[in-house]
């Protein structure tokens, strides 16, 4: 049975850009399983299998209804077991926990003022007046005030991937010899920027973009599938 994945998008349908929506993109593909997308503006979220979340992704596997990227992973480590393994164990998927904490809480901030501005113009109408009204309520500044941080926003990004930048010089992914649900937690979050942005994130001689650029190229360039913003 396939599995539906409730994805965030904007004007255009075809450019899902959640980060949290990507993350469980990256978990559905890394246990190969069949889904598909039905994409949702922000203004339908609380339309979603009935009102069951005010956010998305939210997922219907037969009768079960899911929301929160961090239940959907774990619901789906619980289902199917005989799958590959999001987290690796119990210890992995505590691990998972933290790295969601800290890009939530640091990483998720950066990017937002990289990003919000292009955001909001990547939306249709009546979603921009909603995105600015509860972004500027919630931040309280305008979204032209906060484009003003941009640069600087922009300057912060490599110090904020430094935890990435140390962890990469030991292994190859975040969850160590082969990727987890870790490592789609923070690539939801460069996701994000990258499909909203043209900004440029990442230094050629980064190690986190190269990381970055495996996470695109993964499950047959699942994350290239939506192109950079021009």
């Amino acid at each position: 049975m396939t599995i539906i994945l409730h994805d965030l998008v904007g004007a255009d349908p075809a450019r899902p850009f959640s980060p949290h929506c990507w993350k469980v993109t990256m978990a559905l593909a890394h246990k190969g399983l069949p889904f598909e997308r039905e994409a949702v503006c922000f203004t339908k979220v609380p339309e979603v299998e009935g009102g069951v979340s005010k956010t998305v992704p939210v997922i219907r596997d037969g009768s079960q209804i899911v929301s929160d990227s961090f239940m959907i992973a774990a619901y789906l480590e619980e289902a199917y077991p005989d799958k590959p393994s999001l987290f690796g164990g119990d210890g992995g998927q505590a691990m998972a926990r933290f790295i969601e904490s800290w890009t939530n809480s640091v990483l998720h901030g950066v990017m937002r003022d990289i990003a919000i501005k292009d955001i909001h113009d990547a939306l249709a109408p009546v979603d921009q007046t909603y995105f600015r009204a509860s972004r500027e309520a919630r931040m309280g500044k305008s979204l032209e005030q906060i484009v003003e941080g941009r640069e600087e926003a922009l300057t912060a990004l490599p110090g904020s991937l430094t935890p990435v930048r140390l962890t990469l010089k030991s292994q190859p992914w975040i969850g160590g010899s082969s990727p987890l649900f870790a490592d789609y937690i923070v690539f939801g979050a460069l996701q994000w920027a990258r499909i909203t942005s043209s900004a440029k994130l990442l230094e050629a001689d980064d190690p986190v973009r190269d990381w970055f650029e495996r996470c695109l190229d993964l499950y047959d360039g699942l994350g290239r599938s939506v192109p950079q913003a021009a």
